[in-house]
């Protein structure tokens, strides 16, 4: 037996409810599985929860996390900004319904015909190098546009911890500290809008101190750049790297704590920031707590003194849960039956999905109460990175249907 992460508190009881309906009710009104479920009030919860902590910093989605389009149409009056990483983010955050003066546009490797949708938008450009900026200030010449543009900075700090850390080393993402005042002189010296920076030096932490001296070092830093710039940068996007606890022994992040330091850092900044706005660029932290995915049991067997749950569903959608994107050790997200009723006995399981291939294990031996051909296993912390950053068109399965839910 394995333990598993903890089930989020908005998803209580048995058989499991998801915004006051049962999970067997949303399925029904999906047609079928599998099924993504995004709990609505959750989101708006968490935003919440970020506004109560950080009265004073811009709040921008990250709409990589999920673009679910029904779900950033809700979020888009929320928050104060978007953030996209290609041209199709783009289209997407503008379907939406956000401003494009809020939405911002990062990412290396960007095509001249995503550059130039970006500038005739009216999105503010991330510049990831030197390259990049001479194409956007070209193109935006040749259309007769001046560009909304921003320095992506590769800081010299990293966040302690983090998942995926992007800073502190040589990186495909933006342009290194010690010429990133250079570069932004040139593009403010061409006329271009200048918009200011963006410092991101991970993602996916859950050691609050690391975070607070990681922003702490942040500011420091977009200080000394304004300084030496010479221009005050309208905007400091602080990055986000606000983790949630997927697996056993890992505990939610202290927001709190970060909010009371970061409101001190702000107190005492370079005064080249004086009349800068900062931001906070977040996206599994918003929503992935917020999303459930529900499979079906469509076999049960017995191999070798174990028992396996084969579901419908699997890594083509939930890559994530099987420990395949970016996990070097697999551990268990929390899962449940949803339709197991309180006190039901228990067994030990793995469940995995209908694909060719070991990998495809989206519980390994964990204690579930008992099931059946037809039962409906949930998969938490399915909020994020889920169906978009999975290998949906692996073996010919069909897509997922995916639903806001509404409390009723």
């Amino acid at each position: 037996m394995k333990p598993m992460g903890t089930i989020p508190a908005d998803f209580a009881g048995a058989p499991l409810t998801i915004a006051g309906r049962s999970a067997a009710d949303w399925v029904a009104m999906a047609g079928d599985t599998p099924l993504f479920i995004y709990d609505r009030g959750a989101v708006e919860a968490r935003i919440a929860r970020f506004r109560a902590a950080f009265p004073d910093i811009d709040l921008h989605y990250a709409i990589k996390a999920n673009p679910f389009a029904a779900l950033l149409a809700a979020m888009a009056p929320l928050v104060d900004g978007l953030d996209i990483a290609s041209g199709g983010e783009l289209t997407m955050a503008l379907a939406a319904g956000k401003a494009p003066q809020t939405i911002s546009f990062a990412g290396p490797g960007k095509r001249d015909d995503e550059l130039t949708a970006a500038i005739k938008a009216g999105v503010t450009i991330n510049l990831e190098s030197s390259g990049e900026a001479t194409r956007a200030l070209g193109i935006g010449d040749r259309l007769g546009i001046t560009p909304r543009l921003a320095i992506r900075v590769n800081p010299e700090i990293e966040l302690r911890g983090s998942g995926m850390r992007m800073g502190g080393r040589a990186s495909p993402f933006g342009i290194d500290a010690d010429r990133a005042a250079a570069v932004a002189r040139d593009v403010i010296a061409s006329g271009a809008d200048w918009r200011g920076l963006h410092i991101y030096a991970g993602s996916q932490a859950l050691d609050a101190w690391a975070i607070i001296d990681t922003q702490a070092a942040t500011m420091a830093l977009a200080g000394r750049l304004a300084e030496e710039i010479g221009v005050m940068p309208p905007l400091v996007n602080l990055g986000g790297g606000f983790g949630i606890p997927y697996f056993p022994g890992e505990a939610p992040l202290d927001i709190a704590a970060i909010g009371a330091a970061l409101a001190e850092a702000l107190a005492t900044r370079s005064t080249a920031l004086r009349d800068t706005r900062f931001a906070i660029e977040l996206g599994r932290w918003l929503v992935g707590e917020a999303g459930v995915y529900l499979t079906r049991v469509v076999d049960r067997k017995e191999s070798r003194g174990e028992t396996f749950l084969v579901v419908d569903g699997g890594l083509h959608h939930q890559l994530a849960a099987t420990g395949n994107l970016g996990t070097v050790v697999k551990r268990n997200y929390p899962v449940s039956i949803a339709t197991a009723a309180a006190g039901a006995p228990t067994e030990v399981v793995s469940v995995v999905g209908p694909l060719c291939t070991p990998l495809d294990r989206l519980a390994d031996r964990v204690t579930l109460p008992v099931a059946a051909v037809g039962d409906l296993v949930a998969v938490f912390m399915a909020g994020a990175y889920g169906v978009s950053a999975s290998p949906t068109a692996f073996l010919g399965h069909p897509l997922p249907a995916e639903t806001l839910a509404e409390h009723s």
